[in-house]
């Protein structure tokens, strides 16, 4: 039986790194209280112990997941690990602890709090990343497309294959600006690296143009008779507007782009 012991570990926020926290408590039979990455800004109070990334030891604990628990126990933690739910660090390694001691019946303990929790966390990373295959939008900078995205989650390995796979001839990147990460796509290259920061250069002519044409056509197809904004809300979260073209600027740079009738002219209707 391992003993809680007061530490909180540190590491480089590498889900590798989150392997060799997992080695490190398993060599010392220890429990921290807190796992936190370096550089998230969260004080501790606690005495900090600072683990190495060390591949080989973050390979031998993945190597055993599969063998010990199950491959989908694998995939569960790889997705876990994406999830914005707080103190993922110490849920998943809970998780393993529960895993290496039950097993693959580990799957199937609903009832218990730890699994209960990571199972929702990444339904909730699941939907957030299905919701992103309709909200990413394009914008054509020369040769390259580019989008912005702030999602909860770090949704980007999970919706890479599928835009690599739609737009597998064409150079693109999705930015996530919560995250700090981008995916770079290449015909026949593909790679998600950090990146601080990244802010779209303003769009040319041509973009404006079919911005236009697609918020026109957004406001054509809908029904005035049927619109419910409680509904639509409940399908776009408001807090994906922001990053749309048809719910923010580019509506009102097609307003303004109307002719307006001069003073004294006549009115039709």
């Amino acid at each position: 039986m391992f003993a809680a012991s007061p530490l909180a570990y540190t590491y480089d926020g590498s889900f590798e790194g989150l392997l060799c926290c997992v080695f490190e408590s398993y060599v010392w039979k220890e429990i921290p209280l807190a796992i936190h990455s370096d550089g998230d800004g969260q004080a501790l109070l606690l005495e900090s112990k600072w683990i190495d990334t060390d591949i080989t030891k973050a390979d031998r604990v993945l190597r055993s997941i599969p063998l010990r628990i199950s491959p989908e126990a694998e995939d569960l933690v790889r997705l876990g690990f994406l999830t914005c739910v707080p103190d993922k660090e110490l849920l998943l390694l809970n998780f393993l602890y529960l895993g290496f001691t039950h097993g693959r019946k580990v799957m199937n303990m609903l009832a218990n709090d730890t699994v209960d929790a990571l199972l929702k966390a990444v339904q909730q990373l699941q939907r957030e990343a299905h919701l992103y295959l309709g909200f990413v939008r394009f914008s054509v900078y020369g040769p390259v497309m580019a989008a912005v995205i702030e999602p909860r989650s770090s949704v980007l390995p999970v919706i890479q294959e599928h835009f690599c796979d739609r737009f597998h001839g064409e150079s693109f990147m999705i930015y996530d600006k919560t995250h700090r990460m981008a995916l770079i796509h290449q015909p026949g290259q593909q790679t998600i690296i950090p990146l601080d920061e990244w802010v779209p250069p303003e769009p040319d002519a041509a973009e404006e143009h079919y911005r236009r044409l697609w918020t026109g056509f957004y406001d054509a197809i809908g029904i005035k008779e049927r619109r419910n904004d409680r509904l639509r809300s409940s399908q776009m979260p408001k807090r994906y507007w922001k990053q749309l073209p048809e719910m923010n600027g580019s509506r009102t740079a097609a307003a303004n782009s109307k002719p307006k009738l001069e003073e004294g002219s006549p009115r039709i209707g």
